[in-house]
């Protein structure tokens, strides 16, 4: 088993992997995040290529990134991994990037032999730690039927789309948008209660026991009121994600009246400095006069 990007979820499933008494080599280009692998007990190693390299001849090679551009270079870069990967063994492409960009690279290692799982995450790090977060997968079912074991233990539910990679991306895209507007819609409506004269816990209070209750707008408006903007998900990824959803709808020929909004209040939060915070950081954007440069 082996792993490359040790970065929150990366990190989350390395401890769960290592929990599960199961040998890992890592690797991180953070020298932070390197130390954090070793103490779990995992191989840490220098380049992608090196830790393809560490896999048995029917291993899985986690790919835990960010974006398309670091999935590009984790690859097929001058260190890149798929040059050492053999027919037998699989990777799992977690990260949230276009559909285009996950067809285009199962393509490349589908033809050197390898089999490629498009399996984006949802959850966060603690579930991923508890082996609660989910899969939203997409892959050859002879691919999937090897993997489905491993894939069961890091997540619960795991959601088998389709034999097309790509549709774990669309997948998770069009989830990924729902979160944003959600979140959008949270922050907006708690930063009008406040300057309404009410109390933002009280009124969350309500929120959460009646129809404007979600997930996504709890969990960080909790962290929002109580000051707590330690970044578990940073602003970026919901600004990439959104932007990746309204540029997916471009393509189809779709605009709905709420998408493209919430991309670009997710813009502005990175614009106004607050992309180093986590996403519950909204609530301090349009907290603003000017709710951030509206």
């Amino acid at each position: 088993m082996a792993l490359v990007g040790a970065g929150n979820m990366g990190g989350a499933m390395l401890a769960r992997l290592r929990a599960l008494g199961r040998a890992v080599a890592a690797c991180d280009i953070d020298p932070a995040r390197q130390r954090e692998a070793s103490a779990l007990g995992a191989a840490v190693l220098t380049t992608p290529a090196e830790t393809a390299q560490a896999l048995a001849p029917d291993g899985l090679l986690i790919v835990c990134v960010v974006d398309a551009s670091q999935c590009d270079d984790v690859l097929f870069g001058p260190d890149g991994a798929a040059a050492r990967l053999s027919r037998g063994q699989d990777v799992l492409l977690c990260p949230t990037i276009a559909p285009e960009d996950v067809e285009r690279l199962a393509r490349r290692l589908t033809d050197a032999g390898v089999g490629c799982i498009d399996a984006p995450m949802s959850g966060g790090p603690a579930r991923a730690r508890e082996g609660r977060m989910s899969l939203m997968l997409a892959a050859p079912a002879s691919v999937l039927a090897r993997r489905r074991p491993l894939l069961t233990q890091l997540a619960d539910p795991c959601f088998e789309l389709s034999e097309r990679p790509g549709d774990g991306a669309r997948t998770k895209l069009v989830n990924n948008l729902l979160a944003g507007i959600n979140l959008v819609g949270a922050a907006e409506v708690l930063a009008l209660a406040e300057r309404l004269g009410l109390d933002a816990s009280r009124t969350l209070d309500v929120i959460e026991q009646s129809s404007g209750q979600s997930w996504i707008g709890s969990d960080r408006m909790r962290r929002a009121i109580a000051g707590d903007f330690a970044p578990r998900a940073h602003v970026t990824l919901l600004e990439k994600d959104t932007r990746l959803a309204v540029e997916a709808a471009n393509r189809v020929g779709f605009q709905g009246p709420l998408g493209e909004r919430a991309a670009r209040v997710f813009a502005q939060a990175h614009a106004a400095g607050l992309d180093g915070l986590d996403d519950a950081a909204l609530l301090q954007l349009l907290r603003r006069p000017d709710g951030g440069g509206r």
